[in-house]
């Protein structure tokens, strides 16, 4: 029998299934988070079943030691593991103990004396304002349908106009169209934000809806592909692609690139970083706060070009 398949007892078992319910009904985390969270622990387990000669229970993982620790983040690094990789998959694995804490099964206080490798932070590469809005005011010169031309320029409006993220801008539906001033977002973990949105903005949504030859339902996500389906995002990203190399922008002017230069621009123009914050529905305000970085770093950047001793 394949060990990853015996890698944990029955009781563990039911413990990982508890608490991945728990954070999918209460904490309400992403699909995504929730597969790689639990992949987190599969490795943990896979490891320690051979650390050991056997299947890992509750009195293995509660008599673990730093030791212990070291030698599975060794192991990771071995087959190839980042710092981010293994920085986010401690993530996972520190929430499962949490959980057996609070179970009364495990003691998380030896992975509390582990630190997280430190990740490179990458700064999120805006678009400047005048790339921006000629993507928006030019972006369907390589469209023949005038609908698929609306669409797209819509799409990029609301990445850049209203901060939202790909996913965010294609699960829009009739029913999220509050009005001319906001719309109803449903974010990452199924978190739900109102958007205002600037009326030009609404035009290009309207505008797209009256040429579209489809009527999807209220409930329905609004924009379409070709055939009538829900558009998949792989077509916006082959869009952006097709007019970077049309206008001559940079590989990193992607969709997302658009979200992150609506707050890179909102905040040099004076904006709350606390406000930035609510419109791009982070859960923390840490994850905003690098925008300040970036706004810094093209400050930094300007002065070198322009400072005549630099």
């Amino acid at each position: 029998m394949n060990e990853f398949l015996i890698n944990k007892d029955k009781k563990v078992a039911a413990h990982m299934a508890m608490w991945q319910d728990e954070l999918s009904s209460l904490r309400r985390l992403s699909d995504k988070t929730l597969v790689a969270y639990d992949r987190d622990v599969e490795q943990l387990m896979h490891f320690f079943t051979a650390h050991y000669g056997g299947p890992v229970t509750t009195h293995v993982l509660n008599d673990l030691t730093p030791a212990d620790w070291r030698a599975f983040l060794a192991s990771r690094r071995r087959n190839g593991a980042g710092n981010a990789t293994m920085a986010r998959g401690l993530s996972g694995i520190k929430s499962f103990f949490a959980f057996l804490e609070k179970e009364g099964l495990a003691s998380a206080d030896s992975l509390s004396a582990i630190k997280a490798p430190k990740k490179k932070q990458s700064l999120p590469k805006a678009l400047t304002a005048i790339d921006a809005k000629k993507l928006i005011s030019d972006g369907d010169l390589l469209d023949e349908e005038p609908w698929i031309a609306a669409r797209d320029i819509a799409l990029i409006s609301l990445c850049y106009g209203a901060g939202l993220r790909i996913s965010e801008a294609l699960s829009l539906t009739g029913q999220d169209l509050l009005d001319k001033n906001s719309l109803r977002i449903v974010g990452k973990g199924n978190k739900t934000r109102l958007v205002p949105i600037l009326p030009v903005i609404y035009d290009a949504i309207e505008d797209y809806q009256k040429s579209c030859p489809y009527t999807p339902d209220p409930a329905d996500p609004i924009f379409r592909g070709a055939r009538g389906g829900p558009l998949s995002p792989r077509l916006l990203q082959l869009k952006m692609q097709k007019l970077r190399s049309a206008f001559g922008l940079p590989n990193s002017a992607t969709p997302h690139a658009l979200r992150h230069s609506f707050a890179t621009h909102l905040l040099a123009g004076g904006g709350d970083l606390r406000a930035i914050q609510e419109l791009l529905g982070h859960a923390s305000l840490s994850t905003t706060q690098i925008y300040t970085k970036i706004d810094s770093a093209q400050l930094m950047e300007t002065y070198l070009k322009a400072h005549p001793r630099s």
